[in-house]
């Protein structure tokens, strides 16, 4: 299979690129830069995707099978609040368009920011738990709004295009070796910690980036038809205590319906399981106990 993946030498892309590649699909890789390395069955291509002429060209001349659009800002606090949604916005309606004019079926990234919990400025409680891709989705910021438009331009390709688009909702993305996970769980004190803080705004749910990759290679071989939408995250939480007792603590309360035991993640990936026969493999206890690693291309 022919893969374009953009954001190719982000976190996220570049683990893409290398899980395509060791599974013999030739991937052009495409990002503001080149990676310094070189990786076999991947090519790399720079141009930036606000850039609807960029975006068309980049796309068109690999003739790809299927796009997996992983570029834009990541997060708040990166960018101004403005330019992270104006960037977010209009690559993936470029990216998007382009591909469905080449026949392309789509993955892309969508987030969990699409609920609104994350990042709001007033945080609260969802409905009920576990979240679930039917949970209402009302972002207040500007990337979780964002990649809500970013949805609802998904559907927009299926319909112009008819080309089949697959939103993956993942949870923090962690990799191996990383501390980060452990940062926020030292740091954490049920006592002291106020809604939205230290991990609470997505309940402390976090997904493995091998097991995002899984989930992308997965959905590359469903037989996929319209839009749909999958959460990604781990089975657990990363705060190792009971995820119910952990939001009770800090918002002093729960939903009415809240059917979590142990440890059980915030977000449910029934869906993924059922559709798209995809496990998650990949717990942070071991992650953070191997060795640092990233795609060898990255480093030259």
């Amino acid at each position: 299979m022919h893969v374009v993946v953009t954001g190719a030498t982000g976190g996220i892309g570049s683990w893409i690129v290398d899980g395509l590649a060791s599974a013999g699909h030739e991937v052009v890789g495409v990002d503001l830069e080149r990676p310094p390395g070189k990786r076999e069955h991947a090519t790399f291509l720079a141009g930036d995707l606000t850039d609807q002429g960029v975006a068309r060209e980049l796309l068109r001349d690999p003739d790809p099978d299927a796009v997996v659009h992983c570029a834009g800002i990541p997060a708040m606090g990166i960018r101004a609040g403005g330019e992270t949604f104006e960037t977010n916005v209009l690559s993936t309606y470029h990216v998007l368009e382009a591909a469905g004019r080449t026949n392309a079926e789509v993955i892309w990234t969508s987030s969990e920011s699409t609920y609104g919990m994350p990042f709001a400025a007033t945080p609260s409680l969802p409905d009920y738990l576990p979240i679930d891709e039917a949970h209402p989705q009302r972002p207040e910021d500007p990337y979780g709004t964002s990649k809500l438009v970013g949805e609802v331009i998904a559907e927009r390709t299926v319909r112009v295009f008819d080309v089949p688009v697959t939103s993956l909702r993942p949870a923090w993305v962690s990799y191996p070796g990383s501390q980060q996970l452990a940062r926020v769980r030292e740091a954490f004190d049920p006592e002291t910690t106020a809604p939205g803080d230290q991990g609470s705004g997505n309940f402390w749910s976090y997904v493995d980036v091998r097991d995002l990759v899984s989930l992308v290679d997965a959905a590359l071989t469903a037989d996929r038809e319209g839009h749909e939408a999958y959460l990604a995250v781990a089975a657990e939480n990363y705060l190792g205590r009971p995820t119910a007792a952990a939001i009770e603590d800090v918002y002093d309360d729960l939903p009415p319906n809240c059917t979590l035991e142990g440890e059980d993640a915030a977000f449910a990936t029934t869906k993924a399981r059922a559709e798209l026969g995809w496990e998650p493999e990949h717990t942070w206890r071991e992650a953070e106990q191997e060795e640092p690693t990233t795609p060898s291309f990255l480093e030259g």
